[in-house]
């Protein structure tokens, strides 16, 4: 196998390379040139190479997809290697310096950033979607007093879909714009809503003259006083982790969002497959087991025997290392300023201390670092939601809040793809062919 790049030139100038890929095929000595854009080939270019002709072709076998593209997205880019994370061309680092989540909401879904006019009727919609049919806090009430609250979210999510039927015209513009400002509004209705059912408590209403962020505060904890009004060190704690979970390209969930979505289902229906993936432990849980870990190591003289458990296979250094950043997360630099406010607000943390140490001998560890394990934005987040007493069952809950408008970006994004097809993995049979069937009185 080769790859041909070449270039023309005529009169000093460089034409446009072209690039190509050379493949030999062995077991015929045919040879093949297929088309490289974008740096990357299209698996349907492989079927062309054929034993016979009644052979299927040859397919790629690339297991949870580590490196196949399923689609061309303008909406985030993340370079791992340099420690990269931008939505629509801007940096997460400017975006959490100088917007809201909701201004980063309506980056993600009409692709730019709104002006002012365009950013107080975006602000205004949402506000006023925020309440969520009666049918549907009833629907919760008849969960157990147990029931985790991410079930929950997933349930009321998916019902959603029974309550605007209109939502499966997804080409209609208006049906679509819709069900983004429903989502974006409701689901931190329905994530308070379940943490209340969890507790044992009423539920909140929401309260309009509140922001975003202070709103869903409002319903998580407000009790007896007239009007909840969060420390603002707090709300924008929050924000920030709004904006830093709002969207992270082609993730497990997400891609189930697109593969649901892709059925052609409403778009109620896609994200609550979102939050179903988002459910499991390998995707939304990590912040939790950063937490879980701390707690083993308990103080900070115990961090170096703990790092030499880590090595020797005894341990797992949680919140470390990511599927695509091989460099610091930015996330994590930035969540990581905002936990000393947070603190500021609601007393000092024990883990913090050993978060912070254990940060520091594990960058100083040539053992981590040359397996290229940076924290994560799961290291310090956990912090901060432990610091507002938020119970660990409610941080993929809190988590699913602002990824829900990166699914409905992405959404959007493949429902106007033509290249979108409904999805279809292919795989390689591995069973038995071709069995006699063996009669029931004969087994």
């Amino acid at each position: 196998m080769a790859i041909d790049q070449t270039q023309q030139q005529d009169g000093g100038d460089v034409a446009t390379a072209q690039e190509t890929l050379s493949v030999t095929d062995n077991r015929t000595g045919r040879s093949y040139e297929m088309p490289i854009t974008d740096g990357t080939v299209k698996a349907m270019d492989f079927r062309q190479i054929k034993v016979s002709e009644d052979d299927f072709g040859l397919m790629t076998y690339d297991p949870a997809f580590t490196n196949t593209a399923a689609c061309r997205s303008d909406i985030t880019y993340i370079d791992g290697d340099a420690g990269i994370l931008e939505h629509r061309g801007y940096s997460i680092e400017r975006l959490c310096e100088n917007a809201t989540y909701l201004e980063v909401a309506y980056l993600l879904i009409h692709g730019k950033l709104p002006d002012r006019n365009e950013l107080e009727t975006w602000v205004h919609e949402i506000t006023i979607h925020t309440y969520v049919h009666e049918n549907i806090k009833r629907f919760m009430e008849g969960f157990r007093y147990d029931a985790h609250p991410m079930g929950m979210l997933l349930a009321t999510v998916g019902a959603m879909s029974t309550f605007y039927p209109g939502a499966k015209n997804i080409k209609d513009h208006d049906e679509r714009h819709m069900a983004a400002v429903r989502m974006i509004a409701k689901m931190p209705t329905l994530a308070a809503f379940a943490y209340r059912h969890n507790m044992g408590l009423p539920y909140i209403y929401p309260d309009n003259d509140l922001s975003y962020p202070a709103n869903f505060l409002s319903m998580l904890f407000k009790m007896t006083e007239i009007k909840y009004e969060p420390d603002p060190r707090l709300t924008r704690a929050l924000d920030t982790l709004f904006i830093l979970h709002a969207d992270h390209e082609q993730n497990c969930s997400t891609s189930a969002v697109r593969g649901i979505g892709s059925s052609q289902v409403d778009p109620y229906s896609a994200v609550a497959g979102g939050v179903g993936a988002l459910y499991g432990p390998l995707h939304g849980g990590a912040n939790e087991a950063v937490l879980k870990m701390l707690d083993r190591i308990e103080r900070v003289d115990a961090i170096p025997d703990f790092l030499e458990g880590v090595k020797a296979g005894n341990e797992r250094l949680m919140g470390f290392g990511h599927r695509v950043y091989k460099n610091y997360d930015p996330r994590a630099r930035i969540i990581k300023k905002n936990v000393d406010e947070v603190l500021e607000v609601t007393g000092k943390s024990p883990k913090l201390e050993i978060a912070v140490e254990l940060e520091k001998r594990a960058l100083d560890d040539d053992y981590f670092t040359s397996r290229k394990l940076y924290p994560n934005v799961d290291f310090y987040s956990g912090l901060i939601y432990e610091a507002l007493k938020i119970p660990t069952g409610m941080f993929t809950v809190i988590f699913a809040i602002p990824r829900t408008s990166g699914w409905i970006a992405q959404w959007l994004e493949m429902v106007d793809d033509d290249e979108q097809k409904i999805a279809r993995p292919r795989q390689i049979y591995t069973g038995e062919r071709e069995l006699e069937y063996v009669p029931l009185e004969r087994r």
